[in-house]
């Protein structure tokens, strides 16, 4: 039997003599369940020993890095439109919303248009353009910066958007969650989250289970500030457990088999 720290290096181990891995395939040999797998190999990609690819992992090296940065969208291309759906069905009509950038708060942006008289903000430039879509949409823009690989904007113009408004909900993306807060490693977009979570009565995440046991150096919110998660049915059971005693309500979709 292995622990943690031997397991990883097994894992590693692996990678480096066969390119790549899968997670139902390290379940059986380890003999320990595949969300423990997936948590290993989302605390080794975050430390760099390996990339997240679909049901598994692959070597790092700078092209599959490169590749995991387009890929991750159409990898987890199912979960997060369901995600994206249900958490859409959590906006009711006439409420006013700020939707996080990303490729998630993407697809609540198109789930959204059925809603009538919705007041939107967003920070995402790709979101923008689908809310741009739906003439029931009141769309405001925060403007600022824009980071060009994450579509979204951000710095002093973009934070100063937001003074002296209040919104019904705030549909936050997710980079980071660990068992206390929601992180992220790009400190300008954490100032700006957090602004958006105090001008918000509600604030929502949304993200796939793969986010679960990655941790940022930036702080954007307790788990006690949040009033809801949406994510998918391979939520760890820890993490489970932790937002019931934070009494924050969570949403799952179907992952179905090897989908993180």
């Amino acid at each position: 039997m292995f622990d943690t720290i031997q397991r990883r290096q097994k894992i590693v181990e692996e990678i480096q003599q066969q390119g790549q891995v899968r997670v139902e395939a390290l379940s059986k040999r380890f003999a320990v369940s595949s969300v423990t797998i997936r948590g290993d190999l989302n605390e080794l990609d975050r430390r760099g020993l390996l990339v997240r690819s679909r049901g598994g992992a692959v070597a790092s090296t700078p092209l599959a890095k490169e590749l995991s940065m387009n890929d991750r969208y159409r990898q987890n291309l199912t979960l997060k439109q369901k995600i994206g759906k249900l958490a859409a069905g959590l906006i009711g009509n006439g409420e006013r919303v700020i939707l996080d950038s990303g490729s998630t708060a993407e697809e609540v942006a198109r789930h959204l248009h059925k809603h009538q008289n919705l007041q939107v903000m967003t920070s995402g430039l790709n979101v923008a353009t689908r809310l741009a879509e739906i003439d029931a949409v009141a769309l405001m823009l925060c403007g600022g910066n824009l980071r060009h690989k994450t579509q979204s904007f951000y710095g002093p113009l973009a934070e100063a958007s937001l003074k002296n408004l209040r919104f019904d909900k705030f549909i936050l993306g997710v980079d980071g969650f660990d068992l206390e807060a929601i992180t992220t490693h790009f400190e300008p977009e954490a100032c700006l989250n957090r602004l958006m979570c105090d001008a918000a009565n509600e604030v929502i995440a949304v993200t796939d289970s793969s986010k679960f046991g990655r941790k940022g150096l930036h702080l954007i919110c307790q788990l006690s500030r949040l009033t809801a998660v949406v994510t998918d049915s391979a939520l760890p059971e820890d993490y489970a457990v932790r937002l019931a005693q934070a009494d924050v309500t969570v949403h799952l979709i179907d992952a179905g088999p090897d989908q993180v």
